[in-house]
C-alpha cells in the first residue's frame, strides 16, 4: 500500500543499494510522508522484502541503514572550508536562529583555506570523493605526477633546442623543407597561445583575496543555499576553534514542525533534546524543529 501511494521505483538489473536509494528518495520527493517512511519503503523495494521479514541479523542490518540514510537526508554534513565550498551570503540569505553570532573577516577565513593547501602540498583534498568537482583518480594521479613541473622542464628543453636551431641557421646555409616551414608556422600558433596565456595570469589567489577584502562572515546563523548540498548552511567553530561549515536539511521536503505530530516524530528519532554541539548537523536540524 505505501509503496503503491508513493511510487516506489523498481531497481534496475545490477543496480546497486546506494545508487538506487539515491535515485528512489530523488523520485518520491515530492510525497507528503514522514522521510523515514519513504527510506523504509525505498529499502524494502530494493531488498524485496518488508522490514520486518527475515532473520534477526536481516532486521537488524535493515535498521542500521535505514538510521544512515535517513540522517543523510534529514540531518546532513560537517566540512572543514575549502575554496570550493567558502561562500559569503549576502544578508538577505542569513535567518535568525536565535543564536549568538560572530562577525568575522572573511579575508581571515580564506587566508586559513590557502595555508592548509600550501601546507598539505599534493595531499590537500579540495572536496570529498565523489563530490562533482573533486578530480577522477586518473586526473589526480596526472597532477600528483607534477605535470606543471614537467612542462616547465619541456618549455626550457624547447627553448635550448629553438637556440641551437637559430644558431646554426644563421652561422650555416640551410634551406628548410617545406614540410618543415609547416611545422614552424603551427609551432608559432601553439607557442603565442602559451604565452598570451601566461601573460594574461594574474593569479587567482590575489584576485580572490581582493575580493573578500572588508567583507565579512557571520558565525552561528544559517543562510540558505539554493544550489545545495542542503537547504541550509552555516558557519561555525568546531571543538579545536576552527571555523567549519555544517550543511542541513532536506531541500526537498517543506518542513512540518507546524504540525505536533510531525515535529514530535523528527525530534524523537534525532534525540533532539540532547541535540549535541554547534558543529554537527544534528544541532542545527533539531534546532530548526
Amino acid at each position: 500500500m505505501m509503496n503503491k501511494m508513493m511510487d516506489t521505483p523498481e531497481p534496475d538489473k545490477d543496480e546497486s543499494e546506494a545508487n538506487y536509494m539515491q535515485r528512489c528518495m530523488d523520485h518520491i520527493a515530492g510525497s507528503d510522508v514522514e522521510n523515514d517512511e519513504k527510506v523504509s519503503s525505498c529499502l524494502a523495494m530494493y531488498r524485496g522484502k518488508p522490514k520486518n521479514s527475515g532473520s534477526a541479523m536481516e532486521r537488524i542490518d535493515f535498521s542500521m541503514c535505514s538510521i544512515k540514510y535517513l540522517e543523510d537526508i534529514e540531518l546532513g554534513s560537517e566540512e572543514d572550508l575549502t575554496e570550493d565550498n567558502f561562500y559569503i551570503p549576502e544578508a538577505s540569505e542569513y535567518e535568525d536562529f536565535g543564536e549568538e553570532t560572530e562577525d568575522i573577516a572573511a579575508s581571515s577565513l580564506w587566508e586559513n583555506i590557502k595555508k592548509k593547501k600550501d601546507r598539505l602540498g599534493k595531499k590537500y583534498r579540495p572536496a570529498k570523493p565523489g563530490d562533482k568537482d573533486r578530480p577522477d583518480p586518473k586526473s589526480w594521479k596526472r597532477a600528483q605526477s607534477g605535470e606543471g613541473e614537467m612542462a616547465k622542464d619541456q618549455i626550457k628543453k624547447m627553448h635550448t633546442q629553438l637556440m641551437s636551431i637559430v644558431g646554426k641557421m644563421e652561422t650555416m646555409d640551410i634551406e628548410l623543407e617545406e614540410w618543415t616551414t609547416d611545422m614552424v608556422s603551427k609551432a608559432e600558433i601553439y607557442i603565442q597561445n602559451i604565452f598570451d596565456f601566461v601573460e594574461s595570469y594574474t593569479g587567482e589567489d590575489e584576485s580572490y583575496a581582493s575580493e573578500y577584502q572588508g567583507r565579512t562572515v557571520t558565525l552561528n546563523k544559517p543562510f540558505r543555499t539554493p544550489k545545495g548540498p542542503k537547504k541550509f548552511s552555516v558557519y561555525t567553530k568546531n571543538e579545536k576553534g576552527n571555523v567549519v561549515k555544517v550543511n542541513f536539511g532536506d531541500p526537498n521536503m517543506t518542513i512540518k514542525k507546524n504540525i505536533p505530530e510531525r515535529r514530535k516524530s523528527f525530534r524523537a528519532r534525532h534525540n533532539c533534546d540532547n541535540p549535541g554541539p554547534k558543529w554537527k548537523s544534528r544541532y542545527w536540524s533539531c534546532k530548526n524543529w
